[in-house]
């Protein structure tokens, strides 16, 4: 399977299990992995591939969205959604918190899924 790679999409927003981090917000970042078939491609034409700015969207439709208390829920509701773009085979979806409240973890904290159609 070919791959479209989208790496860190960043977004400010108000998602956590603390108030504090519902309230003041935090920085995320979410980063993608499109699973793909290429291998028909001919033509040079954005409509004869996926296109990845409609995956971008997606991501900003969800983290800018209702309040999740979970990355997990948020993984989630990207590749769900994300399997709906036209020629999308199968996704990987990361969802990063750089600094999450956690004393003691200063390399962020990740969740990663992966659905296919």
């Amino acid at each position: 399977m070919d791959r479209v790679i989208v790496e860190r999409i960043v977004c400010f927003a108000y998602h956590g299990v603390l108030l504090e981090e519902q309230t003041l917000g935090q920085e995320f970042q979410v980063s993608l992995e499109l699973g793909v078939n290429l291998s028909e491609h001919r033509d040079d034409q954005i409509d004869a591939v996926p296109d990845y700015r409609a995956a971008v969207s997606i991501v900003e439709e969800v983290m800018y969205g209702r309040s999740q208390r979970l990355l997990e829920t948020l993984a989630c509701l990207i590749a769900d959604k994300l399997l709906t773009i036209h020629g999308v085979l199968e996704v990987t979806v990361e969802v990063r918190k750089p600094n999450p409240p956690i004393p003691g973890v200063q390399g962020g904290v990740s969740v990663i899924v992966t659905r296919g159609k």
